[in-house]
């Protein structure tokens, strides 16, 4: 018997549910960080002179993300003394590391790039530790506001949850690229620094509206993860600290890993991280280096603003929503396919903009078409991965394969301002190298698409 089709409708009547809107805010809270080690980090080093090749190569602080797996476990068990009393064992964990983020920009804010560089990406490590930790947990906490068997409600949650973070990256890096310039204008010479004071702002603002996202109660996961630590404990065959520990280690660790094997199949499951690895290299390529290609290219700070923040929010948002409902209605494997597509040539475009030089309308379109691509390929990214997680180990599966797929964008595309060095600042022939490495991930997809146990794909 065949599930009668969604109608459009009915699709988006999804979106109307209160958890969507909880989703927004946990995406916000995950996305505004890299305003911070991303947009913010790389002008402000271009600003003081620094070369391509060293801002690209501090992009190498993104690498925790693709390892924050490792820890994930602990996040999922270790109580914050105080806070997980008071605000939930979720909720808990992120303003911990809300509030080490918001140290980091104030210690950002008395630091000279070009007299204390060490330092500076120092703490933009520290940042990037605590987003990527607080990542696990908002992950974690999204999933679980959708229940395991609401296929489409995951999809539409996948979407709400990308305009959640787009909304965090993209407006924060209106306010952060408004306020230096504005500082800027009225003669503050260390414009930067006093900008970050103000992002902080944003940063207490998030806490505030977190205490109004629901933390589910989770008892029946902690027993599952306790069970099967039991287990493995009993096949060690004698109860004493170190079996314990042996059990913690390998229930926490390699229990997310065996059961993501043993659901897929070892073939499977090897095609299924080769496209995760692979999937956003390009694009990944293209974002390292996009605002350093926008200043080179002449685009002043409210320009950028304008249009790869302002503009590109709102097309990221629009976009982002209908993903989701082409993901709801086509399956995560088609969107997946789809996106790849556009990502392709939006880069292509972008080859252009460096041959043309200086053209709002062409950077415009640009931006329109690499933010309706990016929309698409994160939803479907987010919804594919989450799943496919197990929800005994939500925080710590989902991470893990987030990581992977981080891991394919931070450190491969780290070397991103050493290529467009070593082509001799040839940024048209930069953006098409970028084009062709989509054309992995797709061959990779291509042959698991049908093969892939999902509810929806």
């Amino acid at each position: 018997m065949f599930e009668k089709k969604q109608t459009w409708s009915e699709s988006i009547l999804i979106y109307k549910d209160i958890r969507m809107l909880r989703i927004v805010l946990l995406g916000a809270i995950s996305g505004f960080p890299w305003v911070l080690i991303a947009s913010s980090l790389s002008l402000w080093l271009k600003e003081e002179g620094l070369s391509r090749s060293t801002i690209g190569w501090a992009g190498l602080i993104f690498g925790v993300y693709a390892i924050n797996y490792l820890w994930a476990p602990i996040i999922d068990r270790i109580q914050i003394p105080f806070l997980t009393k008071r605000l939930g064992h979720r909720r808990g964990w992120i303003v911990l590391m809300q509030i080490i983020i918001l140290l980091g920009l104030i210690i950002w804010s008395f630091i000279n790039p070009t007299e204390n560089l060490a330092l500076l990406i120092s703490v933009g490590l520290m940042i990037a530790i605590a987003s990527a930790t607080q990542d696990i947990t908002v992950d974690a906490l999204r999933i679980e506001q959708i229940n395991p068997d609401e296929g489409k409600s995951m999809a539409a949650g996948a979407a709400m949850a990308v305009v959640g973070w787009w909304t965090g990256y993209k407006l924060g890096g209106v306010i952060a690229l408004f306020t230096a310039e504005f500082f800027q204008n009225i003669g503050i010479e260390n414009y930067w620094q006093t900008t970050f004071l103000i992002l902080g702002v944003v940063i207490i603002l998030m806490n505030i509206g977190l205490m109004f996202i629901h933390e589910p109660i989770t008892v029946d996961r902690q027993y599952r993860q306790k069970e099967t630590d039991e287990i493995i404990q009993s096949k060690l065959g004698s109860n004493n600290i170190i079996t314990r520990f042996i059990a913690y280690i390998t229930g926490t660790i390699g229990g997310p890993i065996i059961s993501f094997f043993k659901k897929n199949g070892f073939s499977i499951a090897i095609g299924i991280l080769g496209f995760v690895f692979l999937f956003k290299i390009g694009e990944a390529f293209l974002g390292r280096m996009s605002i350093v290609f926008y200043k080179e290219v002449g685009f002043s700070k409210g320009e950028i603003a304008i249009y790869s923040k302002t503009l590109g929010w709102i097309t990221t948002v629009v976009f982002t929503l209908l993903g989701g409902i082409f993901a709801m209605r086509a399956g995560t494997i088609k969107t997946m396919f789809v996106a790849g597509g556009f990502m392709a040539a939006t880069n292509l475009l972008f080859a252009a903009l460096a041959w043309s030089g200086k053209s709002e309308w062409l950077f415009a379109l640009a931006v329109i078409a690499d933010d309706i691509s990016a929309a698409f390929a994160t939803v479907a990214f987010v919804a594919f991965i989450s799943l496919l997680v197990d929800r005994t180990y939500t925080a710590t599966q989902y991470a893990l394969l987030a990581s992977i797929g981080t891991a394919g964008r931070t450190t491969l595309a780290s070397s991103s301002g050493a290529m467009v060095d070593w082509l001799n600042g040839d940024w048209g022939i930069f953006f098409i190298i970028t084009t062709l490495m989509v054309i992995p991930s797709l061959v990779c997809l291509w042959f698991i698409r049908n093969k892939i146990k999902i509810g929806a794909k």
